[in-house]
């Protein structure tokens, strides 16, 4: 009997000691949250990343979950993603199905990290005029930040976000806006007028996915491409012809191929067409830090500097 008493004193205090610890754990990280003064805040990608860094800059803590170089239409949270999103003060995403179509990753990340849409979670598209897929007219297409005038709408629902949720910076964070958005301004109002010297049959924007509908419209850009969106099928029969039948009724001189995607379907219609693949461009993702077009502005400039020269190329 002294022996099972003095095993079971002994697990007592084994358990005792683990639940101590948990404790003291628990403790440390509710005093931690409650004397941190950073809003801390969480994007979906690399572009939204961006954007937030130019308004909160020093007043926030920002982590992005899809990292540069990587596409966001299909993605699977990691463990470190998880914590990050359950700490946030404040999530953006794009909306119109980029992160929460396909698979649906992001609904079940808001969901683990016990989130509410429109209460920690917001959409940096609202109040933007959707275009749709041609292939499905109920499906928004998600890449309205390629036209700098939606793009500047996204700033200013994040400012907005930020200022909620953090009022004692409010007037900070509107300065940051406003100087930002100036910049993305005087960008869009020289790019609405960059492709005039091009003629329209050349006018003719080739890429892999058909991300560049807003673009196209805001820049007077005929977008072509092999296929619609990246969740869907890649390269197929089918998409390449119609592709290589519409490259051959225009002038288009130059083709292009997304940072973000396999260079192989393109590379085939540049064999088969005798036409060069231009340039690498920006769609779902800002370049790697410290090179070009690691930021939203210099991701546009180059887009649309790019673009324009490999229009004009013969």
């Amino acid at each position: 009997m002294k022996k099972i008493l003095i095993t079971l004193l002994t697990v007592a205090g084994i358990i005792g000691g683990v639940y101590g610890f948990i404790h003291q754990r628990a403790q440390a990280k509710i005093q931690a949250n409650s004397q941190h003064t950073k809003l801390r805040v969480v994007t979906t990608n690399s572009i939204l990343e961006d954007m937030v860094a130019n308004v909160g800059q020093d007043r926030i803590e920002l982590y992005s979950i899809v990292k540069r170089g990587t596409d966001p239409h299909e993605y699977e949270p990691q463990p470190t993603d998880i914590s990050k999103a359950t700490d946030a003060d404040v999530l953006f995403h794009n909306g119109l199905n980029l992160e929460t179509g396909g698979n649906g990753w992001f609904k079940k990340l808001v969901s683990i990290a016990h989130k509410k849409f429109g209460e920690d979670v917001f959409a940096t598209t609202k109040g933007i005029k959707v275009q749709h897929l041609t292939t499905n007219k109920d499906e928004p297409d998600p890449h309205a930040w390629l036209d700098l005038a939606n793009g500047m709408q996204y700033v200013e629902n994040i400012t907005v976000a930020l200022q909620a949720k953090d009022p004692k910076n409010a007037d900070y964070y509107r300065q940051n806006a406003d100087q930002y958005i100036a910049r993305l301004e005087k960008l869009h109002a020289k790019a609405q007028t960059q492709f005039a010297d091009i003629p329209e049959k050349r006018r003719v924007l080739v890429t892999s996915e058909g991300a560049f509908k807003y673009f196209g419209a805001a820049y007077d850009v005929t977008p072509t491409y092999i296929w619609e969106i990246n969740t869907e099928s890649q390269g197929t029969p089918t998409q390449m012809k119609s592709v290589l039948a519409k490259i051959a009724a225009t002038d288009v001189q130059s083709l292009f191929v997304e940072t973000s995607v396999s260079p192989k379907s393109m590379a085939k219609v540049a064999q088969e067409t005798g036409l060069p693949i231009y340039a690498k461009i920006f769609t779902d993702s800002l370049a790697q830090k410290g090179k070009p077009g690691d930021t939203y502005y210099t991701m546009m400039k180059w887009n649309i500097d790019k673009i324009h020269a490999g229009m004009s190329h013969q």
